[in-house]
């Protein structure tokens, strides 16, 4: 069916059959045709008059009597037209068509009729037969839809009472296309018209011409005769209808219960005032209203369970979802709507029944559906059989794979918990509180607020305003915050608090930003023990503290919380900035008491650091505010003298790198107090040196101060990786550390560790000043000293028992590697600077990654109790995963960039499933990006994997190898030729070459003079064969003709099983198509551009030529010269080539012509005479004409 008012080949048909226009009576017969409109022009036209009559003084707008329309030449603007454009209101269309109802209702209701068939989509021809007969009222109500072969129509027939309506359309317009079905915010509106208009028109006939017994039963009877349709555009819309009509017809319902309700309380009150009397006149007018308003009610009770009957029974499980959801969104409303009628066991069923639908549509519908229903604590009474049926389905879906039911399972499990006494119980709970950390932030954000609701009375916030305390004990908001905390300590599930704090920041904000309850907890010494926190709790509110400053600073999510940053709008950047305000103005004062506390903590201290990242760096640069800054700095120092941790080092270092930008008003006063440290950690780092290092003796010192120079140097590694030390001549300290390390034996491994560290920030912060700015050459070579004796020094820890020693210096040896690549050569400096590594080098880190990457985890099981035991081994598991992860993408990195052999990553790719589930998408990347590199280089480097792994497989293997003990490798072979995409012309060239390749290694070893031996390697062609099926057909021709070169016919011939690999490796490249593989042009060459077509002739003459790299070419038949060049004539017809006479004459004769036949040709304009010069030694196909 077609939704658009357009021409269609029916209107020709009704044109050559004389069939009448629009509207009119013929033989007694009503015929209504819907698509009289001729041209889209004429359609316009008419339109535009139309629309121009519509603001004239006359009311009728939606449709004009029909008298009108045999008498006028115009015709109107239907009904269907109006509510599909949208632009009257909804109101006066559907006053016009009651006005035109009751001055003929016949044809008032044909419209109607006419304009629920155009909203299905058909423009077809509608014909109303008046019902006469009445023995055959069993047979007309019957629909009836049957095709007539013939004419090429459809025909539907059904029986309205006082009518027998058939409507006739062509075939060839039901495409399945209808307005309901149809997307775009056009059809979108439509619906939503639609809707609305038969909402209005219930509404506007709920005072007299909805109990006249004649349009709403010829409405019932037309709609759900529609929905049980087996047209799916008249279903859909008959159902859409019918169940909007009874919605607005349960609305009627209500309205007349109120007023029932209204009439029995007035009847009351005035039987209280005659209390003692006769029945008065008002009482017995009362009740003959209400009695009126009674069977009123049961009228359109009728037609509700007509409608129910006739459409949802036969609906609800129709075979299309966007039905089934209708009838379960609409039935939702009809219980909200008339509780005492619907609610109850017998309509509940079905939104039970359907929470099970396969479609995630209709199982949302039903969630919606029952949130409206538990939102009403005065129905929850009603549904307890059904809560106790459906719960377990309800709790269940909150783990859906579709999210959006997630959510909502969520809000309804809440809404559950919420007003139905314990309706849900602790398990269920504990299952909800791991969607806290959930990646999917909704879900989350709908498990916090379940949280907050269950948990923390009154969503978890203090609105009142004053201090945290009161007089006597802690305040609300103190008390909710140790109800997190505990619930947070007691559920194991995750120490993830960042994702947490996100979950709560929607519905618990006002808790979460209440940073002077917080601190005052923290910084609290209760007298009670209960008012006092554990360190435990401690600890989770210090942590939830810096993941809340942080929510609040930046405004977005957690990392996996989303796939991009969301744009903020004005009014969340406001926010942001008053949050900031707010954050900077309470912790410039409090946070120096909050680290002095907690300086001997290196976690705490280590979160506490995080929060000054987040100030406003112009609040703090205020007069008031600069003496609550010198005292953080001084607490930043005195941190940095006591503590040695990575993490804690790291905290200082960044809150050092934010405030002390050049630019800022505070920047002289933060940098006074840097270099105060910086100087202090130097001198301290020099009377070490003096005291360990002497002169011919190397490191002399106790473990204490060894201790001591570790601690020192992990200080000044960590501030120069965020600041540039150059001025403190860090560099020659660490030289002459280095130099001891080399000439007087290994250093310790903690101090070595650092010394490297720092020294490769050093280096970093030189290449980054020689870059900027020019420097004399004396600077270049010194830095390239310093830069390979520090690759040097990183090499020798690669040999270290230290496992932690040897990581370090193989990250670092990366990094080097990488930046001073071929990629540096942008200019003089970078190119004097380029280090290139040598074979030893490459080898030396390929086995740090076979050793270290490619090997079964270490983590050990350790814990008192099996549960701990099992966390804490989960937990290591994954870090050395995460480890492991980081240094081979270190090492892909080399490969990717060109600094090492590509070839490089054949050992990787044997890997590959092995540690797929570890490293798969790291390998695949890698393979991605080296292909995008050289094509060419990265098949070879694919097909030497396979070739080493065969080669292992053999000399492993007790007996030759056969196709089922090569399973794995076919795996390998199968998961590399996946790889390739879709797209056969991009990667023609190098799965060709792969075949080659593969060729010549499978015949390395064969000698043809003896047959009766197979080559041993002769299996590797069942591997090869996974590549087969990436071939195109010429070129599977031209793979075959190239393997012809190392087997003779009677090679072809042999049997048994050490042959078959060549068997089926002949026969797949045999199978395109027909068996022969007839001579025709490649359509995918054919309409490939020039660039492809050369690079396809440059593919083949690497096949032809005899400059091709073979480690088989003393085994294989000399080439035959090449066919002299051809031209070719104008063609007419081509003939198909049988190459197996000729190839068992001369395999290598074969081959060339083969070689000539299946390279692409140009065009007929190009396929004139061509000078051999110009095309060189490159084939062309050749043109074989009847003779």
């Amino acid at each position: 069916m077609i939704a658009e008012q357009q021409p269609t080949p029916f209107i020709s048909y009704l044109k050559e059959n004389e069939l009448t226009p629009r509207s009119v009576v013929q033989d007694g017969k009503w015929q209504l045709n819907i698509s009289s409109l001729k041209t889209p022009k004429l359609k316009r036209k008419i339109r535009k008059q139309s629309e121009n009559r519509r603001h004239s003084s006359s009311p009728r707008r939606a449709c004009l009597p029909h008298d009108h329309l045999r008498n006028g030449d115009v015709e109107a603007v239907t009904l269907y037209e109006v509510i599909s454009m949208g632009k009257s209101a909804m109101q006066s269309v559907v006053d016009d068509w009651l006005e035109v109802y009751k001055q003929d209702r016949d044809a008032a209701l044909l419209d109607l009729i006419s304009f629920f068939i155009q909203c299905s989509g058909c423009q077809g021809l509608v014909t109303a037969e008046m019902f006469q007969s009445k023995q055959k009222n069993e047979v007309m109500q019957k629909m009836t839809e049957s095709f007539d072969e013939e004419t090429g129509l459809q025909y539907k027939r059904f029986m309205a009472y006082p009518w027998i309506l058939t409507v006739t359309w062509r075939v060839d317009g039901d495409n399945g296309d209808y307005p309901l079905a149809m997307a775009g915010p056009q059809w979108k509106k439509f619906k939503c018209n639609l809707c609305e208009f038969l909402t209005v028109l219930i509404q506007q006939c709920e005072g007299s011409v909805i109990y006249d017994g004649y349009l709403v039963p010829v409405l019932i009877t037309v709609l759900t005769e529609l929905s049980n349709s087996r047209i799916r555009a008249f279903r859909h819309t008959g159902t859409l209808s019918a169940l909007k009509v009874m919605t607005a017809l349960v609305s009627v319902i209500a309205n007349l219960r109120a007023n029932i309700g209204n009439m029995q309380r007035l009847q009351n009150m005035e039987k209280k005032k005659m209390a003692g009397k006769k029945t008065s006149p008002q009482i017995d007018q009362l009740q003959q209203k209400k009695i009126k308003l009674q069977q009123k009610q049961q009228d359109i009770e009728d037609m509700t369970n007509a409608i129910f009957k006739g459409a949802f029974l036969q609906r609800y499980r129709d075979v299309i979802p966007e039905i089934r959801a209708i009838c379960m969104e609409e039935l939702g409303i009809w219980m909200k709507l008339h509780t005492g009628y619907f609610l109850n066991d017998n309509y509940l069923k079905y939104v039970g029944w359907m929470l099970y639908d396969k479609q995630p549509e209709v199982r949302l519908r039903c969630l919606l559906a029952l949130q409206g229903l538990y939102s009403r604590k005065e129905l929850i009474p009603k549904l307890s059989v059904f809560s106790k049926r459906f719960k377990g389905r309800i709790v269940s879906m909150i783990l859906d794979e579709d999210k959006e039911i997630a959510v909502q399972a969520v809000r309804l499990v809440g809404l559950m918990s919420e007003n139905c006494k314990d309706a849900i119980n602790s398990k269920d709970c504990n299952t909800l509180h791991k969607l806290l950390y959930s990646t999917h932030r909704p879900l989350a954000a709908a498990a916090g607020d379940f949280l907050c609701k269950s948990l923390l009375p009154n969503g978890g916030s203090d609105q009142s305003r004053g201090n945290s305390f009161r007089r006597k004990g802690i305040t609300r908001n103190a008390q909710h915050l140790k109800m997190l905390l505990t619930s947070y300590l007691d559920n194991k599930f995750h120490q993830h608090v960042t994702y947490l704090v996100d979950s709560l920041w929607d519905s618990a904000t006002n808790l979460l930003k209440d940073w002077e309850c917080i601190t005052t907890l923290l910084l609290k010494h209760c007298c009670h023990q209960e008012e006092v926190l554990s360190s435990a709790q401690e600890s989770a509110l210090i942590e939830l503290l810096s993941a809340a400053v942080r929510q609040a600073a930046e405004g977005h999510p957690p990392p996996g919380r989303g796939t991009v940053r969301k744009v903020l709008t004005a009014k969340e950047k406001k926010l942001q900035s008053e949050d900031c305000m707010n954050v900077t103005q309470h912790f410039l004062v409090v946070l120096p008491r909050l680290l002095s506390k907690y300086s001997c903590d290196a976690e705490k201290v280590a979160l506490l650091l995080q929060i000054p990242q987040h100030f406003d760096t112009d609040i703090c640069s205020r007069e008031h505010m600069a003496k609550h800054l010198d005292d953080i700095l001084t607490q930043i120092n005195h941190v940095t003298g006591n503590q040695s941790g990575d993490e804690v080092l790291e905290a200082c270092s960044r809150t050092y790198q934010v405030f002390c930008q050049e630019g800022l008003p505070i920047y002289s006063r933060v940098k006074a107090a840097l270099s105060q440290l910086i100087d202090d950690l130097v001198g301290k780092l020099d009377k070490l040196l003096d005291v360990c290092i002497k002169k011919g003796e190397g490191l002399c010192s106790d473990e204490e101060t060894i201790f001591q120079m570790s601690s020192v140097l992990k200080k000044i590694a960590a501030f120069h990786n965020a600041h540039d030390l150059s001025e403190w001549n860090v560099n020659d300290r660490l030289s002459r550390i280095l130099t001891v390390d080399t000439e007087h034996g290994r250093l310790p491994d903690q101090i070595i560790v650092p010394v490297v560290q720092c020294s490769y920030y050093s280096l970093m912060w030189q290449l980054s000043a020689l870059l900027e700015s020019p420097s004399s050459k004396e600077n270049i070579f010194r830095l390239r000293i310093q830069m390979r004796r520090l690759c040097q020094t990183c090499r020798h820890l690669l040999t270290r028992e230290c496992t932690a020693v040897r990581e370090k210096g193989f990250s670092i040896l990366c990094d080097i590697l990488l930046i001073f690549s071929h990629k540096l050569q942008s200019d003089e400096v970078g190119e004097r600077l380029v280090y290139i590594p040598d074979s030893s080098l490459e080898s030396e880190l390929l086995k740090f990654v076979q050793l270290e990457v490619f090997q079964e985890s270490k983590v050990k099981r350790e814990g008192s109790t099996p549960e701990e035991n099992e966390n804490d081994f989960e937990i290591s598991k994954c870090e050395d995963v995460h480890k492991r992860r980081n240094l081979l993408a270190a090492y892909c990195k080399l490969i990717v960039f060109n600094v090492i052999e590509t070839s490089a990553a054949a050992e990787l790719y044997k890997q590959y499933i092995k540690y797929y589930g570890e490293f798969g998408d790291i390998i695949k990347e890698t393979l991605s990006r080296t292909r995008q590199n050289d094509k060419l280089q990265s098949a070879r480097t694919l097909i030497i994997c396979l070739q080493q792994l065969f080669t292992n497989h053999m000399e492993n293997s007790t007996s030759d190898a056969t196709p089922q003990s090569l399973t794995s490798v076919k795996e390998l072979a199968r998961r590399f030729s996946l790889t390739f995409g879709w797209d056969q012309v991009k990667s023609r060239e190098s799965v060709a070459m792969m075949h080659k390749d593969g060729i010549e290694f499978a015949f390395k070893d064969y000698c043809p003079t003896d047959e009766s031996r197979p080559p041993s390697n002769l299996s590797f062609l069942t591997i090869l064969n996974e590549f087969t099926y990436r071939l195109l057909a010429p070129d599977k021709r031209t793979v075959y003709c190239y393997l012809q070169r190392f087997v003779t016919q009677q090679t072809l011939a042999c049997e048994g099983d050490e042959w078959l690999p060549l068997a089926n490796y002949r026969n797949t490249l045999l199978a395109c198509g027909d068996e022969d593989i007839s001579v025709t042009k490649d359509s995918s060459l054919m309409d490939s551009s020039p660039e492809e077509h050369s690079k396809m002739l440059q593919m083949k003459l690497k096949f032809t030529s005899g400059n091709v790299n073979s480690t088989a070419a003393c085994h294989r038949t000399p080439d035959l010269p090449l066919t002299p060049q051809l031209t070719s004539t104008a063609i007419k017809s081509r003939k198909r080539l049988w190459y197996e006479e000729s190839s068992q004459a001369n395999p290598t004769s074969s081959f060339c012509t083969e070689q000539v036949k299946s390279s692409s040709q140009s065009t007929e304009e190009n396929s004139a005479s061509v000078p051999s010069a110009d095309i060189g030694l490159e084939d062309v196909d050749v043109d074989i004409t009847d003779s």
